[in-house]
């Protein structure tokens, strides 16, 4: 049912016969059962504006269309590790009974969810056959799409999975070390990022560094700082084949996965990790420091900024990639981006940062404006917007 013709409809209590005028005023209600009666005891408190029927009917739409994504998170989970989106792609269309038969499914699982998908509007029906549009597919079947969607799912999981522990932090103001939380969030962050990084790093984020490109064709040495699982440093080394790179992290797991992926795409002569917390880093010289989307989950931000200073020879550049934001906390809040950011740094960044040293707490949605300040606060001579995506913005900054 789309929202805008939705129409709330609300019946009086038993007991209550004069609804319109109670609900100008604010009460606690206690239900208590009694025998077949319900006694109401109302605790009143003061007067309320005049309800505006139209703007609740639309903000239940609303309601009702965000609770249809989030219940649609387990079902397009499942799509994708069963192999379902792919096939549709690859065959489509078909019926849900000939895509059960396809990859061995049991055909009554996939008759509600081909039909839990098309309510969602994820995959294309008619006549009941299923098939995947251009569009769809370019979310839920080709991985290295700039759109593709497999990582945020997965990251709307973990954050699911890690809420008791967050909220014990609400509680207490602790916070949520990073890889606690959740079984393997750290996998799910490398994925959500990964297909940007695939479409970006090095068509777009990398040239538009002043001069860096050329020094990187030559021969430079490269820091990748809060590497992560290493999809970024990988990226780069092999579309610099004369550089070395060398990705940092805190966290063990994620390194040793990165270890792993180096092997495996025959770069590890070439591209080695450690793990290292940033401001104990002991190499020097960089021609170029990266950073991917993890400054401000750092507990001392600040303290990093200055340490990667040090890190650079003096021609070096530092390139800081962060979520897009307003300079306004509160300048962006319609944007959907700024939504997704706000929420997950409700749920991963402050926590994260918090179960840190200092615990800076700086957010997802920093903006240009205050992390300008810190590079320059850092030490840093200069600083500007090299480049940016819908989802990322690209500082680069000279010591």
């Amino acid at each position: 049912m789309r929202s805008e013709s939705f129409i709330l409809q609300v019946k009086p209590r038993a007991s209550l016969d004069r609804l319109d005028h109670i609900c100008r005023y604010w009460y606690d209600e206690r239900r208590v059962t009694c025998g077949n009666k319900q006694l109401f005891k109302h605790s009143w408190r003061r007067p309320m504006p005049e309800l505006d029927h139209d703007a609740l009917n639309r903000l239940v739409g609303k309601m009702l269309d965000d609770l249809g994504g989030a219940f649609s998170v387990p079902t397009v989970r499942i799509g994708f590790r069963l192999g379902l989106f792919n096939e549709l792609h690859r065959d489509g269309p078909m019926t849900s009974e000939e895509l059960a038969g396809r990859l061995g499914l049991a055909p009554r699982y996939i008759r509600e969810w081909t039909l839990a998908q098309a309510a969602n509007g994820y995959i294309s029906h008619e006549a009941g056959r299923f098939w995947l549009s251009p569009e769809q597919s370019m979310l839920f079947a080709n991985p290295d799409s700039p759109v593709f969607m497999a990582g945020a799912f997965d990251l709307a999981a973990a954050m699911i999975d890690g809420e008791s522990k967050v909220e014990q932090g609400f509680r207490t103001g602790e916070g949520v070390a990073w890889g606690d939380s959740a079984g393997c969030l750290f996998c799910a962050v490398g994925a959500f990022f990964r297909p940007a990084y695939v479409n970006a790093i090095c068509q777009a984020w990398l040239p538009a560094l002043d001069g860096m490109v050329a020094r990187l064709q030559e021969r430079a040495l490269v820091a990748d700082v809060g590497c992560g699982v290493g999809f970024s440093t990988l990226l780069m080394a092999k579309e610099y084949p004369n550089s070395h790179f060398v990705g940092y992290d805190f966290h063990a797991p994620s390194i040793e996965q990165a270890s792993a992926h180096a092997v495996h795409h025959g770069l590890a002569d070439r591209v080695r990790f450690e793990t290292v917390a940033a401001k104990e880093i002991a190499d020097r010289d960089f021609d170029l420091v990266t950073m991917f989307d993890c400054l401000h989950d750092m507990g001392d931000p600040l303290g990093c900024a200055s340490h990667m200073r040090r890190l650079l020879k003096a021609d070096g550049l530092w390139m800081l990639v962060e979520p897009i934001a307003a300079d306004d906390p509160t300048g962006a809040l319609s944007s959907p981006v700024t939504r997704l950011f706000y929420n997950a740094s409700t749920m991963i960044c402050v926590p994260t940062s918090l179960a840190q040293e200092v615990g800076a707490a700086l957010g997802a949605q920093a903006g240009e404006k205050q992390l300008t300040a810190l590079i320059r606060e850092a030490g840093f001579s200069s600083t500007r917007r090299a480049a940016e995506g819908p989802f990322s913005m690209v500082l680069e900054a000279r010591p």
